[in-house]
């Protein structure tokens, strides 16, 4: 019998690591297929914003890059943040506006999907907990 798990909310910055080299922890559990994974569009636009930053730390030719995110994108649901609810998306700004207001978006769709938010922002997820928001993702 198969247990239903928590969907998992990945911010930009567990995309951002996972890029940085093709074998990380990040990658690995990524492609593991043991949960369902979900990103808000604004992380395609950051990821798109640092490109040539990803590409520089990495170490990795840009070919090499934009296969491992192809890659990685198979294994991600996109989820339109207009579909969010507009309790959703208030509640989750109340909750990051003065730890980080970028963040607002993946905080509401893991209101919305009643998921886990995978995060490696500390200040963020501390400020959250001393919140009451203990909705985290740890691997």
């Amino acid at each position: 019998m198969r247990t239903l798990k928590s969907p998992i909310i990945v911010d930009t910055n567990i995309i951002f690591s996972a890029l940085l080299r093709n074998q990380t922890k990040f990658t690995e559990v990524l492609l593991s297929n043991e949960h369902e994974f979900f990103i808000c569009e604004m992380v395609l636009v950051e990821l798109f914003k640092y490109k040539e930053k990803i590409t520089r730390l990495s170490g990795l030719s840009e070919d090499e890059v934009i296969t491992l995110f192809q890659t990685l994108l198979k294994t991600l649901h996109l989820y339109k943040e207009e579909l969010i609810s507009f309790e959703n998306r208030q509640l989750a700004y109340r909750l990051c506006h003065d730890i980080d207001k970028n963040d607002t978006a993946h905080v509401a769709l893991t209101l919305e999907l009643n998921g886990l938010l995978w995060t490696g922002d500390k200040a963020l997820k501390d400020g959250l907990l001393k919140k009451g928001f203990e909705q985290f993702f740890d691997y």
